[in-house]
């Protein structure tokens, strides 16, 4: 599985006859490439190009006398397979701001529903203009409403939108997008429970917590959020099960327990205690999820917190023993 969109930094003196002998007839060989005028004016101090290739793919360059970079959704030229690889936020800012101009017209292009959704767009492009994933990224949001059952796309997007619109998680924008994955195979199961650490956050943020993913602890474990607020901090783990649907279970209870038991009989447990396990449950359709609502199950783990989010912003859930966190649900 390719990883999301980066460039590739190449040190030393290039030029027009080198980008030409070095990666279009690279390029052009082996796919069929076209050499085209970049549709927004580089940075000043660059040379820009655009490259697309007969099966759909694209590359950008930019060079001048001292380094060249290369963004592309396609295969790297022989040239740049030894070169270092950088994220969107850690190049030149004006570098950046042009490839994602650039990109994001493109999106837009191929993709014109996305376009009333200007941060969403901007946060998940490298996976929805990664090499492989590019479909599939596209197609959950649009086909399968970010994993919300009885839901529309736009309901969808318009929700991640004005979550994503906080800015509360652009610092780590590579990594929360890359969890979405980018196969060229549809891993609803995956994509789902990558959108389950988004719902999250966002019932962390909506309560006053300010959040920090990915926090690193002594069993060599990332746990999912650190949520603060006047100088308290708790741990949040979350895990997000499938509606009956989609597994083995029998009952929506069965699946909540199962998902649940995995995640405490693991991770959960290597860590010793500490950490508040989330278990999203916006995978359920309503008749599910009252049938969960009416049991209460156990999870394995306390303290926990059991939740269902509609992208209206509504939530519903329980708890499971002392939840450190003022939470309004």
């Amino acid at each position: 599985m390719a990883r999301p969109l980066r460039f590739r930094h190449a040190p030393g003196r290039w030029t027009e006859d080198r980008v030409v002998g070095q990666i279009y007839r690279d390029l052009d060989r082996n796919l069929g490439a076209t050499r085209l005028s970049p549709w927004f004016k580089p940075p000043e101090r660059y040379t820009g190009e655009r490259f697309e290739m007969d099966n759909g793919d694209i590359a950008l360059v930019l060079w001048n006398d001292d380094e060249a970079y290369w963004l592309g959704n396609t295969e790297t030229p022989e040239t740049l397979w030894r070169t270092e690889k950088y994220s969107f936020a850690d190049v030149p800012d004006d570098v950046s701001r042009w490839a994602t101009r650039e990109l994001t017209a493109q999106l837009h292009e191929e993709s014109p529903w996305l376009e009333p959704y200007p941060h969403l767009s901007w946060f998940f492009l490298p996976v929805f203009l990664s090499k492989d994933g590019r479909e599939t990224t596209r197609a959950f949001f649009d086909e399968h409403s970010a994993g919300f059952p009885d839901a529309t796309r736009d309901e969808a997007l318009e929700f991640y939108e004005s979550f994503l619109r906080t800015r509360t998680l652009d610092d780590w924008r590579e990594v929360m997008a890359g969890k979405l994955g980018t196969s060229e195979y549809m891993d609803l199961t995956r994509m789902t429970a990558a959108m389950g650490e988004f719902n999250a956050g966002h019932l962390l943020v909506e309560a006053g917590y300010r959040i920090e993913p990915e926090i690193e602890v002594s069993t060599g474990h990332a746990i999912d959020y650190r949520a603060e607020t006047d100088g308290d901090a708790v741990l949040v783990e979350v895990t997000r099960p499938t509606s009956t649907e989609e597994r083995r279970a029998g009952t929506p209870v069965a699946a909540v327990r199962d998902t649940a038991a995995t995640k405490s009989d693991g991770q959960l447990e290597e860590h010793g205690g500490g950490v508040v396990l989330f278990v999203d449950c916006s995978s359920f359709p309503d008749d599910e999820w009252q049938a969960i609502r009416a049991e209460e199950p156990e999870v394995h783990h306390r303290p926990a917190v059991v939740f269902r989010l509609r992208p209206s912003g509504r939530v519903e859930g329980y708890t499971k023993g002392y939840v450190p966190l003022d939470l309004q649900i």
